[in-house]
């Protein structure tokens, strides 16, 4: 998205790499959490991946807004830094990502894909 904006995604100076680190971690985790728990279920829903992407976009909107709370502590300039994700697209860039990951792990998991074989090792189950 700052490709093609052109624009730092937090454009605040002196804030540093660290509130874009902690919040990816944290959406990161979320996603594999949601992710995991709904692949454990014998038939998953397509329907849980609109959940599934929704709670990393919030966690990562949140623990951003808490790192820069604990880096800068200042509550404006960290509801302004997370305004700015969700006005300058970035948020949506991470929930479309979410989602569209997500339904391919349902996809996979649905489908019961298996590793991919060479042509001769399906010779012997023959």
């Amino acid at each position: 998205m700052s490709i093609a904006t052109d624009t730092d995604i937090i454009a605040v100076p002196d804030l540093g790499q660290t509130p874009g680190v902690v919040g990816m971690i944290a959406a990161v985790v979320s996603f594999a959490l949601m992710l995991w728990s709904t692949l454990r279920r014998p038939h998953p829903s397509y329907v849980a991946t609109i959940a599934i992407a929704l709670v990393a976009g919030i966690v990562h909107l949140v623990a951003v807004w808490a790192a820069v709370l604990v880096g800068a502590g200042n509550v404006v300039l960290a509801t302004a830094v997370a305004g700015d994700l969700v006005r300058g697209g970035a948020s949506a860039v991470l929930v479309l990502a979410a989602l569209i990951a997500a339904w391919g792990g349902i996809a996979l998991r649905r489908t019961r894909a298996e590793h991919p074989r060479w042509p001769w090792e399906r010779d012997e189950e023959e």
